[in-house]
């Protein structure tokens, strides 16, 4: 009698089940833990060593760079993903986190990379004096601000969207929160969520230079990285070496769009709801490939096992009956409950922000304040008129790639490719350009913030036509439903939630990028719109905290007040109106 192996596999059923697929995935999965390893190997040194080994403009040392970028940008998503699930999930089930939370998301993602910067660097190189690891936890940490909201905001709306017959089924086989929350309500969030994530890479790479190479005060650190690559090669003028940047930014987003996301959106389609098969499924050759492998089940035993042991560790469900019951005793004092905590937020929020103006009128005069609060108005225009123009041009597009499945295989590297493109590649065209012809930079710079902008509406509208359900496009082609009626009946309503959010996040990403597209630099040559974003980039320069501080208040204000006035009022329209189910 032969005694079972590891996790119930025998050597020689093993043996017999072992072929090209197993193979091939057991090649995969360690080339991903050497890479790792190597990785972390390299951030463990010594901060000094940063300093004997400066980042220099070798090919041969563009590969280990990629390879350091790549991986610092999946530990920012691992680090979104985890505070997504926490964060957005609180946010849709509580009303109480929900008034801390989603205010906290609207500031938060106003605030811009380089101002986040300014104080957690020095923290994180406190945490770990002498070590590379902090330099490291701050790069990590600069990326995470550039994606994780709109994951956040894209769970938290699918949140809010799932269907009532869902839910009605959900309350009737008596699935507990958590259940729910894993059986239907994250497999009906997937496709979404999958999108924004793939944005929240290009996200990443957008602000790779700001986040690799730290300029901040006196501090002036460059991490191994293409975003040091980078900002070397802008400084000097090197358009050889910026376009090996490039390049090598182009294998790298062609080989994860392939290894991770393609499989990753081939297992989440079979989430879509809809009462009929898709069309044309999105295809992907390593989903196929990890499907075949038997060594799989074996790969994946201990997050089932993770699993099984939350589903026993959770509190016993009561009876539907006696939940109602106890639901309907406790109407009045939630919402006692909820008055008070309201008052109590509004009273920490007014605290803050009073405290924060106390500080700001102890270093800085009212004429400061003014101006700061000028150049917010203006950036305020370019971003509104960013949003609209996108608008008109990536929603039908989106819609037109997200209905045809094929298209949405072909076109998706592309657009992963365009919207990671750093905004600093293109600073040289746009100096010379500028420079040449004499223009004005306070118009001719605002194209480039919609770098920042126009990918958060295409990705979210191609997400939301793609989740259109099959049957109910089928029966709009039968009745013969065209033109402006299709729109109105069927496409609105199925993306609005999507266009929302999108929306919503292209606004604070047009915030953010007003920082690298309002001030920029080619060698010697700088130019300098006036906005919000140079300001605070001056002020990040400087290593002025009391002015990057009112910059990022009168950021926030605005960004808030957009999100209060404008798109509030249009995610509680999606949920009443504007929805299929």
């Amino acid at each position: 009698m032969q005694t079972p192996g590891f996790l119930g596999f025998s050597p020689r059923r093993l043996k017999v089940r072992f072929g090209w697929p197993d193979a091939a995935l057991f090649a995969i999965i360690a080339a991903a833990g050497v890479a790792i390893a190597a990785g972390v190997s390299g951030a463990t040194e010594p901060l000094a060593r940063l300093r004997l080994e400066p980042v220099v403009l070798d090919a041969w040392q563009l590969p280990r760079y990629a390879l350091l970028t790549t991986l610092r940008l999946f530990a920012a998503l691992a680090a979104s993903f985890v505070f997504t699930l926490f964060a957005a999930t609180a946010a849709a089930k509580s009303r109480r986190a929900e008034l801390v939370i989603i205010p906290a998301l609207d500031i938060l993602q106003s605030v811009p990379v380089l101002g986040f910067m300014t104080f957690t660097v020095t923290a994180f190189m406190g945490l770990f004096p002498g070590s590379r690891v902090g330099v490291e936890c701050a790069a990590i940490f600069a990326i995470f601000t550039s994606q994780a909201w709109n994951m956040a905001f894209s769970l938290y709306q699918s949140l809010r969207q799932v269907p009532a017959d869902l839910d009605e089924v959900a309350r009737g086989f008596g699935l507990s929160p958590l259940r729910k929350l894993i059986r239907l309500e994250l497999p009906f969030a997937a496709p979404g969520l999958v999108w924004n994530a793939m944005m929240s890479m290009s996200g990443g790479w957008f602000f790779v230079v700001a986040s690799e190479a730290i300029s901040v005060g006196h501090t002036q650190i460059m991490l191994p990285g293409i975003g040091s690559w980078l900002a070397i090669a802008i400084e000097q003028r090197n358009l050889s070496a910026v376009a090996l940047a490039v390049g090598a930014m182009a294998v790298v987003i062609l080989l994860y769009d392939q290894l991770v996301f393609r499989p990753v959106i081939a297992w989440a389609d079979r989430f879509r709801v809809e009462q009929t098969a898709s069309v044309a499924p999105p295809k992907s050759w390593l989903f196929d490939l990890f499907r075949r492998a038997r060594l799989l089940p074996a790969f994946t035993a201990p997050l089932r096992a993770v699993g099984q042991m939350v589903y026993r560790l959770e509190p016993a469900r009561r009876p539907i009956a006696q939940e109602r019951h106890f639901a309907a005793r406790a109407v009045a004092p939630a919402a006692r409950g909820m008055r008070l905590w309201a008052a109590v937020v509004a009273l920490t929020a007014l605290a803050a922000t009073g405290y924060a103006i106390d500080f700001l009128h102890q270093t800085l005069s009212l004429a400061e304040a003014l101006a700061a609060l000028r150049f917010g108005l203006i950036t305020l225009l370019r971003v509104i008129v960013l949003i609209i123009l996108a608008s008109f041009v990536w929603v039908p597009i989106g819609v037109w790639v997200g209905l045809r499945p094929r298209w949405t295989s072909r076109i998706q590297p592309v657009a992963q490719f365009l919207a990671a493109f750093p905004a600093n590649v293109l600073f040289p065209i746009a100096v010379v350009a500028i420079v040449h012809f004499h223009a004005d930079p306070d118009v001719w710079l605002s194209p480039l913030m919609v770098l920042g902008t126009q990918w958060y509406i295409l990705f979210n509208v191609i997400a939301g036509a793609s989740a259109i359900p099959s049957d109910m496009r089928e029966a709009a082609q039968m009745f013969g439903v065209r033109g402006w009626q299709w729109w109105r009946r069927l496409i609105l309503p199925g993306i609005f939630p999507y266009y929302v959010t999108g929306a919503l996040t292209a606004s604070g990403g047009s915030w953010n990028a007003s920082i690298v597209a309002e001030a920029v630099s080619w060698g010697s040559t700088r130019l300098r719109a006036q906005g919000l974003g140079s300001y605070i980039a001056d002020a990040t320069t400087a290593g002025d905290g009391a002015r990057v501080l009112l910059g990022i208040m009168v950021m926030s204000v605005f960004v808030i007040a957009i999100n209060r006035l404008l798109f509030r009022p249009l995610y509680r329209l999606s949920e009443r109106r504007l929805r299929l189910s």
